[in-house]
């Protein structure tokens, strides 16, 4: 089979596969629904308590955990196309310790709404991507290593204040406060914003795929052929960011995401950008709304943070990953 034929039955398998995640998400829980009955469900008939279920609890919470496994997804495979390394991650940059030190700060100081600690989150995420450019890009230019090496200082500064707020915390606040840290998608809320921002990022990312894949061949190539490499860096670094920012707000922090779906994308369909990004959106999807149904489901009716499932998905995969780059290097 050719090359693109086959990429195009990997997307397409993908989005199938998106399909049959929702629907196993709105049927799976204490109220088990058959597909015949999640349809009508969905259309307004059928029994009303299963409507007002699917409906009102777990097409929200599918669509949210859909949406924002997307938005990581996509800006793991576009900040490894801004450092350059296939085992880049967003969080490796401070976004998300910078949204845990917003959201845990506002429940230290007794804010218990979702939207207060969204808002907190989000602002966080911003600033740690403004300290994290502006320190890399101190003397007017930046580089790969700078930039990552001033992602690591800024997360692990992030890190020692979560541990701070976290040994200070009062003992009714602790839980809310690790499991938001761990990743908790049933406070997702209304998931029209993140699927229409994730939309938004993914066709922006599109508009620049002939670039990124000029990048891909290094700074000095895309120079030649008439890139503005460094438009293009800032680009790609306040994109993925905001991307990396929007879900880390809506879900908490869930790892692994951003950095094993889209190499796993790129060793199944290559490295080409106009392929990877929308198959690395689906497949980020689909792993974290398949995620949050095991963590609802799985010891029900308690709940596990999604992201500790994540992290027992990511864990082996990254080292199976790690372990055969060295190999790839030799042939």
């Amino acid at each position: 089979m050719p090359a693109h034929r086959r990429a195009l039955l990997i997307i397409l398998l993908l989005a199938l596969a998106a399909g049959v995640s929702l629907l196993v998400a709105l049927g799976a829980g204490s109220l088990g629904l058959s597909p015949t009955q999640v349809h009508d469900a969905l259309l307004g008939g059928g029994d009303p308590v299963a409507r007002q279920v699917v409906q009102e609890l777990r097409l929200p919470r599918a669509l949210a955990a859909f949406a924002c496994g997307g938005l990581l997804a996509l800006a793991g495979a576009l900040m490894q196309v801004l450092l350059r390394n296939p085992l880049a991650d967003p969080y490796v940059l401070g976004i998300s310790g910078g949204a845990a030190v917003g959201a845990l700060g506002v429940m230290l100081l007794g804010v218990g709404s979702t939207f207060g600690i969204q808002a907190a989150a989000f602002v966080g995420a911003l600033t740690a991507m403004g300290l994290v450019f502006g320190l890399a890009h101190g003397d007017g230019s930046w580089t790969q290593t700078r930039l990552l090496l001033t992602g690591v200082i800024v997360a692990s500064g992030c890190g020692a204040a979560v541990a701070l707020m976290l040994s200070i915390a009062p003992e009714h606040q602790l839980r809310g406060m690790l499991f938001w840290l761990m990743g908790d998608a049933s406070q997702a809320g209304d998931p029209s914003v993140p699927l229409l921002l994730l939309l938004a990022g993914l066709l922006t990312a599109l508009a620049f795929a002939r670039e990124l894949n000029l990048l891909t061949r290094g700074p000095q190539f895309a120079a030649t052929l008439g890139i503005q490499v460094a438009r293009l860096r800032g680009l790609l670094y306040f994109l993925a960011s905001g991307l990396t920012a929007l879900a880390v707000t809506s879900v908490g922090s869930v790892g692994f995401i951003g950095l094993v779906v889209p190499h796993l994308m790129r060793l199944a369909l290559g490295n080409d950008q106009r392929l990877l990004l929308p198959a690395a959106t689906l497949a980020g999807g689909i792993l974290l709304t398949l995620a949050d149904t095991l963590a609802r489901t799985l010891i029900a009716p308690r709940q596990l943070p999604v992201g500790v499932l994540t992290a027992l998905i990511g864990v082996p995969v990254f080292l199976f990953l790690l372990a055969r780059a060295p190999q790839r290097e030799q042939t």
